[in-house]
């Protein structure tokens, strides 16, 4: 992904004119529809004509010198898990498609987006229900990620379109969701950023959710700098430049308990030479054990109260149109299904007093952040994954329960 532009460079060519809105819609626009891309398979829908009306708009604000904000005229994708004013929420399924009518109004955090100038390009593809950290979707296809292409790797999930269409360029800025990764992980697949902002900042209303207690609606973009400008657009407060801090002196943790166990050789021996990188430029590592680490994979057993929540969304398509859905992770077995009912008022408090526990042992000591590897294995080939179940590997499903 060479010479990517970033939000600020966007908005420096947009005010000095080296570029318009109307240019960057129509190279989005393009790349979409290019059948050598990945397009087709990223976006569900694509809003061609209303973006090019939006970015004309905002050519003729920025002329007017009443462009609502320096990021008026950039494109941004939105993943199918958010209400557009007009159109029908899917959530990357085909059982919401019939009886659902079209949203009357936009959810907040695109309402949000749009206020700030940003251009709605499309709606992206995403794992069925945001129920997978792989990115599998047997309605709608699955985007390859944007490492090793030729071979076809798994984009990450679920936010899996929203993560391609930054690294191809088809969007300059997605929104997706984060409950145990989903943005985090198709931006280490697809190597962007992503980020899972404190959930009370940014509105969940307008949104189909996963799990009440761990959903936050959160960026992806091609850099820190990027996401931070977009995080604040959602949370509604003033854009400031991030302040640089020297990695000399920081102390990093890094969690041995569960958070490092079975990584593959190459991710074991890359993720130590970026430790020793942080270690020369002055960062101070310590390995620290965190026992509690060990009660997550426990709590999370028959699916934690992710699953439990998820289902109290989720039942009645089951019962009523559990045919359609063809992830078998988005079809629980009914007796998962009874014992996650009475575990959907345990599991909160037990999370309460493991999160508790694992605070009072790190905060003790002020580290100013933590290292862990993101996934601990390669990614997985689409092929070996064609019978559509879409199922995290424990490799990955371990540190999705920890970076919750």
């Amino acid at each position: 992904m060479p010479n990517q532009p970033t939000l600020a460079s966007l908005a420096a060519d947009l005010d000095s004119g080296a570029t318009s809105a109307r240019k960057l819609v129509e190279q989005c626009l393009a790349k979409i529809a290019d059948p050598a891309g990945e397009g087709a398979r990223a976006f569900i829908h694509v809003d061609k004509d209303a973006a090019i009306a939006a970015a004309d708009a905002m050519d003729w604000l920025r002329k007017a010198h009443a462009a609502p904000s320096p990021y008026a005229g950039i494109p941004v994708s939105i993943k199918d898990l958010f209400d557009i004013k007009g159109q029908v929420t899917r959530a990357g399924s085909r059982a919401l498609e019939e009886d659902c009518c079209t949203a009357d109004a936009d959810a907040p955090v695109v309402a949000r987006l749009r206020r700030a100038g940003f251009i709605v390009i499309g709606r992206t593809n995403m794992t069925e229900f945001a129920y997978s950290g792989i990115g599998i979707n047997p309605h709608y296809g699955t985007p390859k990620s944007a490492w090793n292409r030729s071979v076809g790797h798994v984009p990450g999930g679920s936010s899996s379109g929203a993560a391609v269409s930054i690294a191809d360029g088809m969007a300059f800025g997605a929104l997706g969701t984060d409950t145990g990764g989903s943005c985090r992980i198709p931006a280490a697949f697809n190597g962007i950023v992503g980020f899972k902002p404190t959930q009370r900042r940014v509105p969940l209303e307008g949104g189909i959710p996963l799990s009440s207690s761990l959903d936050s609606f959160g960026p992806l973009a091609r850099s820190v700098g990027c996401c931070a400008v977009l995080d604040a657009v959602l949370a509604d407060e003033p854009v400031q430049p991030l302040q640089p801090r020297p990695v000399k002196g920081m102390r990093l943790a890094v969690p041995t308990t569960v958070a490092l166990d079975d990584l593959d050789d190459e991710v074991a021996s890359t993720f130590e030479r970026a430790l020793e990188t942080l270690s020369r430029e002055g960062a101070l590592i310590e390995r620290i054990e965190v026992p509690e680490f060990h009660d997550v994979g426990v709590m999370n057993a028959k699916g934690g109260f992710a699953a439990a929540e998820s289902y109290a969304w989720h039942r009645y398509l089951i019962v009523s149109k559990g045919r359609r859905l063809r992830s078998p992770r988005s079809r629980p077995h009914p007796a998962r299904r009874r014992h996650q009912r009475g575990r959907l008022y345990r599991s909160p408090q037990r999370a309460a007093v493991l999160y508790r526990r694992i605070r009072e042992a790190t905060q003790s000591r002020p580290y100013d952040g933590a290292g862990v590897a993101d996934h601990g294995q390669h990614t997985p080939k689409i092929a070996d994954l064609a019978d559509g179940q879409g199922v995290c590997p424990p490799k990955i499903c371990a540190r999705c329960a920890i970076a919750r």
